[in-house]
């Protein structure tokens, strides 16, 4: 059996903010069989206490302990590479609370370009300015490549979609430091002290969440809901080691492994 589980928010445990069918019992049974868990997200428009309350309201409560997010991620990787630079950001809302030792500032002063979550506040004159940076040879560091994320109306685009443009304009290439970046997962596994190969990761992005964790050496899971797709499962060679429809079947699969792993 799994040692510990990293567990994707946004389309699995919630949509819009709201606990999708089995979430509780989920989180409830890990609890129960002292299984320890960690939530992993790209989510930008909320810091971790933030994330912490939204789901508390949901009725998932969660300490904000064992919730980490792009957005720390990101905090962490400019404080060792861009400790003295100024970060011009683009995202849809604020990252202040979480961007922690971080100068953030106009674009005259940026010494690095940091890219968040895409939405209605996120405009031309943001992307046309970052651009500008980057083709003047500004490093571009984004939160994660998502194209798209689910919400209640269906799919919104992302910033991914946006990252994809920014490159080609501009002739370079922007650094990950959320998922699927592999310090990302080796951060999140650390925090829960075990190895990759003793730990799930449950997603229903097929790149972020499964290939992501894969490629450390995590077993991958896929969820049927959120922002999945049936093509999602129409890979050359290969795919999730798992699939389950929802988040309420994952005490089952981790019953099954459990017992195969007795076998």
């Amino acid at each position: 059996m799994a040692a510990g589980v990293l567990l994707d928010i946004d389309g699995v445990l919630t949509v819009s903010w709201k606990a999708l069918p089995g979430a509780r019992e989920t989180l409830d049974w890990l609890e129960a069989h002292d299984l320890d868990f960690r939530l992993v997200t790209n989510t930008s428009s909320k810091s971790r206490h933030q994330i912490a309350e939204a789901l508390a309201r949901a009725g998932l409560p969660v300490d904000r302990d064992r919730i980490l997010t792009a957005v720390s991620s990101a905090a962490q990787y400019l404080r060792q590479h861009h400790r003295d630079s100024g970060c011009f950001v683009v995202n849809d809302g604020s990252l202040d609370d979480d961007l922690e030792g971080i100068q953030i500032t106009g674009p005259a002063d940026a010494g690095v370009v940091l890219l968040g979550g895409a939405g209605p506040t996120t405009g031309y004159q943001a992307f046309d300015t970052a651009f500008k940076l980057a083709a003047a040879g500004t490093p571009v560091v984004a939160l994660h490549r998502n194209a798209r994320y689910q919400t209640a109306e269906g799919p919104a685009l992302d910033m991914g979609a946006f990252i994809v443009g920014l490159e080609a304009a501009a002739a370079m290439e922007v650094t990950v430091v959320g998922k699927p970046a592999p310090a990302f997962f080796s951060a999140a596994l650390s925090d829960l002290g075990i190895g990759a190969s003793d730990a799930l990761m449950v997603g229903d992005d097929i790149n972020s969440d499964v290939l992501g964790s894969q490629a450390v050496g995590m077993t991958g899971v896929l969820v049927r809901t959120g922002k999945f797709r049936p093509s999602d499962l129409d890979l050359d060679g290969t795919g999730p080691d798992h699939v389950i429809d929802d988040i309420g079947q994952l005490p089952q699969l981790l019953r099954q492994l459990q017992a195969g792993g007795r076998g």
